[in-house]
């Protein structure tokens, strides 16, 4: 089994409601994000290449890849970084020392250690009641949002998207609607595929 996800890019319009449902269903502290909008075109954010009328951008959604061979987890010297049986690779916080070699690993820079103890913008706790906790000096990255798994929904990215341009599933069942997606043969990427991880999400083109 591979939980993974597959991102249509000509449908992703770079509106950040992945981002920002991540950040509201997570309670994530002030100043961190597991899910960013990377914007291919100019040489700003959210601005096209070329000159008119020739111009193109494109929106890359970016978090953690759940990679078939992490290297985080790889890297880990504590064992804190594991990867579960449903593929998705996660951070046992008891174990994390806060030492960063996972976040040097990573080849996708989506990990984050806080140095202080976490600041909110709000003075109560923001999204879900089983969010995960939040504490300095420990690891934390996108989890696939496994809590809302396991009450059987998707990851609140996925459900946020108004363009349906996120699609989850198991990579490994050829019934799933990820699984499926991919089927239709369009041209499709991965970030960083030449660090050998394979990762577990897919761009099409």
């Amino acid at each position: 089994m591979q939980y993974g996800m597959v991102i249509d890019t000509q449908r992703c319009y770079g509106c950040n409601a992945c981002a920002i449902a991540c950040k509201l269903n997570n309670n994530l502290p002030n100043n961190v994000w597991w899910n960013t909008v990377l914007t291919e075109g100019g040489a700003t954010r959210d601005t096209a290449s070329g000159e008119w009328p020739d111009n193109a951008m494109r929106f890359f959604p970016k978090a953690c890849q759940h990679c078939r061979k992490p290297l985080c987890v790889a890297s880990c010297p504590t064992g804190a970084s594991q990867k579960g049986e449903d593929g998705i690779v996660f951070i046992d916080q008891e174990l994390c020392i806060g030492c960063g070699t996972c976040l040097t690993a990573c080849p996708y820079e989506v990990r984050t250690i806080m140095q202080d103890e976490p600041e909110y913008y709000q003075e109560v706790a923001l999204g879900q009641w089983d969010a995960p906790e939040h504490k300095a000096g420990k690891a934390e990255k996108c989890t696939l949002c496994s809590n809302l798994l396991g009450r059987g929904k998707e990851p609140a990215c996925v459900r946020a998207c108004s363009m349906h341009a996120r699609v989850f599933g198991d990579l490994d069942d050829p019934d799933s609607d990820a699984s499926k997606a991919l089927a239709k043969g369009r041209d499709c990427v991965r970030l960083g595929e030449e660090s050998g991880a394979e990762p577990s999400v897919y761009y099409l083109q």
